[in-house]
Parts: structure tokens; sequence; C-alpha cells
């Protein structure tokens, strides 16, 4: 395993999309989100936990970008997004939203699925990383594994998310290992917490503006 996900960079791409439903549709709300709120400017950007690329080459193929930064805490992972990305003009840092520390540089933020492997002190030291990355009107955008707000409705969402598991062709040996890892090895917050998060961490507008099975998507303006 290279880094907190239970695949290695070689696996990564086939099996993301067999845990997280709609994966694919995930980047496509996030680039309709960025083109709605920054038209077509050029703008730079930051993606944090950029995992193997897959966020940075669609932002090259669709953003007019004036800088983009792709970071990752994984060695391997960023070894193989800069193959993916061989040729586009990005910058590769091995460092994670908890330690970087920019300050007033970019428009756009993401982190995709990458936060909810924190802790509570540290998923909000990551968040104000990021806020405090951001030019003043600048907009974080991210998604991560979300807790529902009750145990039914955390069981009625870990069974569903299984069955698309198995009809996506894992085992139900991989089901029942991926569902023990919640509350132990990532930790979700509901969407009430990431709210409150992001207003205590300083944003003026902060939005859920996704949820599907377990992912919800949010987005934050400085």
């Amino acid at each position: 395993m290279d880094n907190k996900s239970t695949f290695n960079v070689n696996q990564y791409d086939e099996n993301v999309r067999k845990v997280i439903p709609l994966y694919d549709e995930i980047y496509r709300q996030i680039f309709s989100l960025i083109k709605a709120y920054c038209g077509n400017k050029k703008i730079s950007v930051l993606d944090t936990g950029c995992g193997t690329g897959n966020f940075g080459l669609k932002a090259c193929e669709i953003l007019d970008m004036s800088e983009l930064v792709l970071c990752d805490p994984s060695e391997k992972m960023l070894s193989d997004a800069k193959i993916k990305l061989d040729g586009d003009p990005c910058k590769f840092i091995c460092v994670g939203s908890e330690n970087f520390d920019f300050e007033n540089k970019f428009d756009v933020v993401t982190a995709i699925q990458s936060h909810h492997y924190f802790d509570k002190a540290t998923r909000e030291k990551a968040v104000k990383n990021c806020f405090k990355a951001l030019k003043k009107g600048g907009i974080f955008i991210y998604f991560e594994n979300t807790a529902p707000f009750t145990e039914t409705g955390k069981d009625i969402m870990l069974t569903r998310l299984e069955d698309f598991e198995l009809t996506a062709g894992r085992t139900p040996e991989e089901v029942k290992s991926h569902s023990a890892r919640y509350g132990k090895e990532f930790f979700p917050i509901n969407i009430k917490e990431h709210l409150e998060m992001l207003d205590k961490t300083g944003f003026k507008v902060a939005e859920l503006f996704w949820y599907s099975y377990m992912q919800s998507g949010f987005y934050a303006v400085k």
C-alpha cells in the first residue's frame, strides 16, 4: 500500500471505481463548479492529495490555467501522476495538505477523497492550510466520505455501498474488509460538521453541492 487508501499505485485507478459510485461524475461536477464560479478567466490551481493525477489530467484538458500544482504525501503516487501528465505544464510537490504552507497563491484549491483519513485536529489544520493557500475570493472544493446523522442511516448507507461493490466485481471478503475500515482507518464526519468547520475556518460562503452513497462534495469561498 502506497498511501492511506487500500490500493497500491498500480491498482488505484482500476479499483477506485469499484468502491466509489459515480467516480467519474464527481470530476464532471467539480469542473462544472469551477467553470460556473471562475468563468473563462485564467486561474491558478492547487490539487492536494492528487493521487495518480486524475484531476490534474482533466484540468489540463478543460481549464485555462496560469499554474497547476499537484501535491501528495506519497512519492509513488506522484511518480505515477508524473507519467500520466508527462508533457503537461504542472509542478509536483511531495507534501500533504496538513503540512504545506502556501499563502494567498491560488484561485482554486481541491482535495478529492483525501481528508477523511485525518483525525479531527489534523483535518481542521489541513482545511485551514487550504484556506490560507487561497487568494481572497478563491474557492476550495473537496469531496470526502461523509457520515450519516444516525446509526440507522449508517447501516443503510453501508449496505447500499456493499451492494454496489459486489455488482462492480469485488469479492464478498473485499467488500466486508472495506466496510470494516469505517471509523477505524477513515473517519467520516457528517454534513453539518463539515459546514460548521468551514464556517469556523473563516470562509464567507460554505455549501454542500453533491451527495451520493458515502461521498459528499462541498465548496467554500474565501
